[in-house]
């Protein structure tokens, strides 16, 4: 579906306009094949370019031809069928328009088009960075809600289960994958800096600075995130490694504590002639002996911390 909005900065309300104008944003949702061939007409896009947003893996990068500048990014969004946690964006700056291109309903997106944020289409390079702002803020509130669960998950540490660290391993993916998405997006936003892409003017170059820093600060917490579950990850396996040789020590001590009566009954009960067998108390003494062994033998493992 294509819209096309427009809203000067003394305007009230979002317009729904019917054809595009000087300073429209023109929103596309799922397109068709035949709604992005009448979109590259329209606005003279290039066509290999355009095709790429129908790639769900399609990575963030930028690319500049003639007059009109393409911006690929991603944003979280949990995508149907298939096992990744974000989906691609592109934002296309032409010398008159903004075009945003997506395969679903973008929330960020959404508060402009409910008027819940204020904006002017007439101001597209202030528009585009604010989307851009937006975009950072749900991150932010992502890994927010993520650092939570995983320092819940620290905090029970020694009664860890594996389905703790099953979540843990797909908490580890995701912020991979945002990783994925962070880096690209700031290394194309640190090139608007250096050369002259698009028209700027110093208040956008302020956002632009502001957009950076934060860009730069929710790579530093996804790294922090990602290195507080690879800490639990080796903190436990490590807890239960130790667990199982325990675990181990303790049965092993078992299985010899119960081998010595074994091995003594077995010595007394053969059909020979035995030391003890006319006492009439040789049921006693063997008892004791049995006691005996089996006391020194626990003993021995307590003082080697073994049970």
């Amino acid at each position: 579906m294509i819209t096309h909005y427009y809203k000067k900065d003394t305007q009230s309300g979002l317009q729904t306009v019917e054809d595009p104008c000087v300073g429209v944003w023109t929103h596309v949702t799922a397109p068709s094949d035949s709604e992005l061939t009448a979109l590259i007409a329209q606005y003279g896009l290039d066509d290999a370019i355009i095709a790429d947003i129908k790639d769900v893996f399609e990575v963030p990068r930028f690319e500049h031809e003639g007059i009109t500048s393409y911006f690929f990014t991603r944003y979280p969004y949990d995508v149907k069928d298939i096992d990744i946690d974000t989906a691609p964006i592109l934002f296309i700056l032409g010398e008159t328009f903004l075009i945003t291109i997506t395969e679903q309903d973008v929330p960020f997106l959404d508060l402009f088009i409910e008027g819940k944020r204020e904006f002017a289409t007439t101001q597209k390079t202030k528009l585009f960075l604010e989307f851009l702002y937006e975009l950072v803020v749900t991150y932010e509130r992502k890994l927010t809600r993520t650092r939570k669960m995983v320092y819940r998950d620290m905090g029970r540490l020694r009664n860890i289960r594996s389905r703790d660290i099953q979540r843990l391993v797909f908490f580890e993916q995701e912020l991979n994958e945002i990783m994925s998405a962070l880096v690209p997006t700031h290394g194309w936003l640190q090139q608007l800096t250096k050369g002259n892409y698009i028209q700027m003017f110093s208040e956008d170059r302020e956002l632009l600075e502001d957009l950076l820093i934060a860009n730069v600060q929710l790579v530093d917490s996804t790294k922090s995130i990602l290195k507080t579950i690879q800490n639990i990850r080796n903190a436990s396996e490590a807890i239960l490694t130790q667990n199982l040789n325990s675990t181990i020590r303790r049965l092993t001590a078992f299985t010899i504590v119960l081998t010595i009566p074994t091995l003594i009954s077995s010595v007394f009960g053969m059909n020979v002639a035995l030391p003890f067998q006319e006492n009439p108390h040789a049921m006693l003494f063997i008892g004791g002996f049995i006691v005996t062994v089996v006391g020194l033998t626990i003993y021995f493992f307590k003082s080697n911390r073994w049970i």
